[in-house]
């Protein structure tokens, strides 16, 4: 079996942690994925972030190069998989 990687970026700020990210990192962790998180630590690089993927929100996760999207995204394509 191949390995399985994500890309999770999320929002990680000193007074708010976003818990959709938190939400995205334990489904991914929960069906084997290794995750390399991105943590988005100030409001200038989520805003910067947001601004550059064309994102209103985040969490975004990537998988194998594809753009899943935000947690509810990824709930849905884990159920698909």
């Amino acid at each position: 079996m191949a390995d399985k990687t994500a890309i999770l970026y999320r929002m990680v700020l000193p007074d708010h942690v976003c818990p959709f990210g938190v939400r995205a990192k334990q489904m991914l962790t929960e069906n084997g994925y290794d995750v390399d998180d991105r943590l988005l630590q100030t409001r200038q690089e989520v805003d910067e972030f947001e601004a550059k993927q064309r994102v209103d929100t985040t969490p975004l996760v990537i998988i194998d190069g594809q753009v899943v999207g935000g947690s509810d995204d990824l709930e849905r394509f884990l159920q698909a998989g």
